[in-house]
């Protein structure tokens, strides 16, 4: 069921570009967290080479992801300036691609898919100076795992992509969550599976609900078309949701049963209300954030769970994806009542470029378009535990970076790149962890596209405020972001790791606070850098 998000908006207009002054806001005082690189290892093995992190706080090794030789690289960071290369874990013999890694007392989990990617996956278990030790056989393409907080167990999703990638595919998986169970130790580790099969019988409820199944030309199961995309266990360990991200959807599983008890319909974004513009074309001469007639999917990718006053809350990085059922809005026909000025929008400097949905937004099926539905929400929100929205940071990450990097606007990292992705789901939120820092809780999103983190303080989950934003040169498509408390850290404060796909690059920043000069009412101090209504491209 779609959801009114327009409660939910940040504080400034849609045409606003914020510079910040003081970050953070606190009853008492403002802190300013700063977030200082500290090193970046640059692998040889160039793009693919670093997608995901894990680290172990007793070896003060990383682990990371090389997806161009299948392997897992192990990087000591006792010294994060100078991080080096120890070894590699060669993957070969155990699968055809490593696709995530996580690190607990000293065991190291490794989700690896097969050729096909079809046929069921492997996670594969080694101690943290690279030895074997045994491995275990989960679902179609293991897109991720996690360890509960207790390491008793491992959740694996098992995102059953098809094949081709496609509507209408040859093979299509079921997508599942692969409960590894520890308990016994790492010799004697037993999978059980939670599936989707139970909600077959809804279907048809659930597409009405706002769950998108559609695949197979529309005749796949709930069980084959859903997607397990990233996995947030709660606190206690008794529950853990998944992101569906195709699906718009969250997924809510029981682990102690091993049971999907719920899937939860993320709704639509409203990108036609105060706050929530976009720059919706790359052919449009320049920066041009506006409202327009579309609807946002929010599609979150990584998700992380938080507690904060005995509440539990799901935030997401709401980057939006296909399975090749996109096409351009130009190639479309809108329905002439919903879209009186169609002629106006269809024009490639206005949303004639955009990518949508062509399987939504014929609510009639007349063979016009209703409703346009974008990919992502270009945005991250925060959802509490029944999958309701009670914030969306809005279009902040676009206005934020038009005004701090604008001439990497809606880029792939690179001025040549310019404005190339605001066609296609803009700055491309993707990464995403939480982290907390004295008594405040921050999330940390990376931007694919564009690159670089956000920050925002979500101690207030109701009211989040904009921290920083920070970008390292040479760093393209941050894939992970990873967060290790001071407690657990080499230098005993706190780090934040990205690990960046396109460059092979791991960076490592020191993230610390700071107090500042602030008023009694401890207000956020803003500075509005102007009025943004279209910047046009520099010649070159």
């Amino acid at each position: 069921m779609s959801r009114s998000n327009s409660r939910f908006l940040p504080f400034w207009g849609t045409t606003a570009i914020i510079t910040p002054i003081v970050l953070g806001t606190f009853a008492d005082q403002t802190l300013a967290l700063n977030l200082t690189r500290l090193g970046t290892y640059v692998s040889p093995d160039g793009e693919g080479a670093a997608e995901i992190s894990a680290y172990d706080p007793i070896s003060k090794n990383l682990f990371i992801t090389n997806g161009s030789t299948n392997s897992i690289d192990i990087l000591n960071i006792s010294n994060p300036s100078v991080p080096s290369l120890i070894s590699s874990i060669n993957l070969n013999t155990y699968g055809a691609g490593v696709n995530s890694v996580a690190v607990k007392n000293g065991l190291v989990a490794v989700a690896i898919g097969s050729d096909p990617k079809t046929n069921p996956g492997t996670v594969a278990f080694f101690n943290t100076s690279g030895s074997f030790l045994n491995s275990v056989t989960v679902g179609a393409l293991p897109d991720m795992l996690t360890f509960t907080s207790d390491g008793s167990k491992i959740l694996v999703a098992n995102e059953g992509e098809p094949e081709p990638l496609s509507i209408s595919p040859t093979v299509d998986p079921e997508g599942s969550i692969s409960i590894i169970d520890l308990s016994g130790g790492v010799g004697s580790a037993t999978v059980n599976t939670a599936d989707f099969t139970a909600f077959n019988s809804q279907k048809a409820a659930l597409q009405a609900a706002g769950v998108r199944i559609f695949g197979q030309n529309g005749n796949a199961t709930v069980a084959e078309d859903v997607e397990p995309e990233y996995i947030a266990i709660s606190k206690d360990n008794k529950k853990a949701y998944v992101s569906l991200q195709e699906n718009n959807a969250l997924a809510v599983l029981d682990i102690d049963s091993a049971t999907i008890t719920d899937i939860l319909p993320l709704g639509l974004k409203n990108y036609n209300t105060l706050g929530n513009g976009l720059d919706a074309s790359d052919e449009d001469g320049g920066i041009n954030i506006q409202n327009w007639p579309i609807s946002g999917m929010y599609m979150p990718d990584s998700i992380a769970t938080v507690e904060i006053n005995g509440q539990t809350y799901i935030i997401t990085a709401n980057e939006g994806d296909d399975r090749g059922e996109n096409e351009r809005i130009s190639d479309l026909t809108l329905d002439p009542t919903a879209f009186p000025n169609a002629a106006q929008l269809l024009e490639d400097e206005n949303l004639g470029r955009l990518n949508v949905s062509s399987v939504d937004g014929d609510l009639d099926k007349d063979g016009d378009f209703d409703v346009l539905y974008s990919y992502g929400g270009r945005s991250f929100s925060i959802w509490d535990s029944n999958g309701n929205l009670i914030y969306d940071s809005g279009d902040a990450f676009e206005q934020i970076t038009a005004s701090l990097i604008p001439s990497l606007f809606n880029s792939e990292g690179e001025a040549a790149d310019f404005d190339s992705r605001s066609d296609n789901k803009g700055p491309e939120p993707e990464g995403l962890t939480v982290g907390k820092i004295g008594d405040r809780f921050y999330a940390f999103i990376g931007l694919e596209r564009t690159g670089g983190l956000m920050v925002y303080d979500i101690t207030n989950p109701l009211n989040p405020t904009f921290v920083t934003y920070t970008r390292t040169e040479g760093d393209f498509a941050p894939e992970g972001v990873l967060f290790i408390p001071s407690i657990d850290s080499p230098t005993n404060q706190s780090l934040v790791i990205t690990t960046n796909e396109v460059s092979g690059t791991t960076t490592i920043y020191a993230a610390a606070t700071t107090p500042e000069p602030t008023t009694g009412l401890g207000l956020l101090i803003l500075g509005i850098g102007g009025i943004l209504t279209k910047v046009k491209k520099k010649s070159a």
